[in-house]
């Protein structure tokens, strides 16, 4: 038998044990929830190669979904159900025939697509839609860029409710004057959300299209209430992020830290060796933020 005092330290030093192993969970947990997702950009025909790499998730193409068949959908559903592969976001919302800004825009086509486009990806879990699609809102040689900027506002304040009612929030892309004319840097998005006044229409920032811009990523604490998600990718080449030395990242990341973001983070990006390149990308993205 053991003594009493010897009884009560063991006593004691088991529950010091307990609170120990209790606080580390604690951390552990707290440390997982706070990590940033990192996920990849990729076509369906990626699906297996995105899981296989360890990306936390896959954002799928807008266009590509919406044009699959009723058959086709119900199978892809299925499919990242079975592997356990989160969809929370997708990008390439309007495919091209679809006009937003110029001459021929076509109200009632651009809704019935958008309500079809949200239907389906909500489907899929997605809370957030990315708003690119410079051949969509490019504008016309000759039309009124001022008459162009009220249709992206016209079109925003239409589609804010459809995404209100389906639980997404649509996130504006500023995009590289090389890829469309409309809306080419964060402050020119941020213009936009504030005259469309809708929460549900927010704001993404993309590396890639800052720095072809040549952005001050200072832009990033301005826009910080606004912004819900970023794409990535090293600049020189638009290919997987791997090393700090690769590029000045530094003042971007540090904006991020400023204004504490804590989502999603897409890779943007080509790879010359996507399953080896792919581990490391994470990893430096993790590190990072």
């Amino acid at each position: 038998m053991f003594n009493k005092p010897f009884s009560i330290n063991l006593v004691r030093f088991l529950a010091f044990l307990v609170v120990i192993g209790a606080s580390a969970l604690t951390i552990e947990t707290v440390a997982s929830r706070n990590r940033v997702q990192v996920g990849y950009c990729g076509k369906l025909a990626e699906i297996d190669a995105t899981k296989a790499a360890g990306f936390d998730y896959i954002e799928l193409s807008t266009t590509e979904i919406a044009a699959l068949s009723d058959s086709e959908y119900k199978s892809l559903t299925q499919k990242l159900k079975r592997i356990e592969l989160p969809v929370p976001v997708t990008y390439l919302f309007i495919p091209a025939r679809i006009k937003i800004t110029g001459p021929n825009v076509n109200k009632e086509e651009q809704m019935q697509y958008v309500r079809k486009a949200l239907d389906r990806v909500s489907g899929l879990g997605a809370e957030l839609v990315v708003f690119g699609s410079g051949p969509a809102r490019q504008i016309p040689e000759g039309f009124s860029h001022q008459e162009a900027l009220l249709q992206m506002i016209d079109f925003c304040k239409r589609i804010g409710p459809e995404a209100r009612k389906r639980n997404i929030t649509i996130a504006i892309e500023a995009q590289r004057k090389q890829e469309c004319n409309i809306i080419n840097n964060l402050t020119e998005g941020l213009e936009l959300i504030r005259a469309v006044n809708d929460s549900n229409v927010q704001l993404i920032v993309d590396f890639y299209h800052m720095a072809e811009e040549h952005e001050d990523p200072s832009v990033i604490v301005r826009a910080g209430d606004h912004i819900r998600h970023l794409h990535m990718a090293n600049p020189v080449g638009r290919v997987f992020p791997l090393d700090a030395a690769e590029y000045d990242y530094g003042s971007f990341f540090q904006n991020l830290k400023t204004i504490g973001y804590n989502k999603r983070i897409s890779i943007e990006a080509r790879a010359s060796d996507f399953s080896s390149q792919a581990p490391l990308a994470i990893d430096f993205l993790r590190r990072s933020l």
